[in-house]
């Protein structure tokens, strides 16, 4: 019997060549619980997000951030297939969760995304509201962005 560690790498493999079929196959192999651990899911969310897979990047994503609330990449992945899947304005309502799920210490999925979002929908301020909050809080977790982004 080869272990989940073995079917996760040689996963992570096929994916790496785009070998989408192998890399679905490999994931098949992984029984019982092991088949919905987070590691197993987040290889999903990678097949289905390199397949176009939306609408099964979007259900993974979603059991990923409900599994493990604090991951922002499984937040991203669920807005990002709920994008394409279903649109912007039902993505936003993901990011918006994810904002009151993480907080305000992450810069990416709630105020980033959310300024994308917004600029693309057409609320200007609203995308510069949360642009400039995320480049606050790029600042202090990352100190070298200071040189790249002047304080407004």
């Amino acid at each position: 019997m080869i272990p989940t560690s073995r079917h996760l790498e040689y996963t992570s493999g096929y994916l790496a060549l785009g070998m989408l079929n192998e890399a679905s196959d490999e994931l098949e192999m992984i029984q019982g619980d092991a088949a919905l651990s987070a590691d197993v899911i987040r290889l999903r969310i990678n097949l289905y997000h390199q397949a176009e897979h939306w609408d099964l990047l979007e259900a993974v994503a979603k059991a990923l951030a409900r599994l493990c609330p604090k991951e922002e990449q499984a937040w991203i992945s669920w807005a990002f297939g709920t994008r394409r899947d279903k649109g912007i304005p039902e993505a936003q309502k993901v990011l918006l969760e994810a904002e009151s799920s993480i907080g305000d210490t992450s810069a990416h999925p709630s105020y980033y995304n959310l300024a994308c979002y917004a600029c693309q929908l057409g609320d200007m301020e609203e995308a510069k509201r949360r642009l400039s909050t995320a480049c606050r809080i790029l600042k202090s977790i990352l100190p070298i962005f200071e040189t790249v982004v002047p304080t407004p």
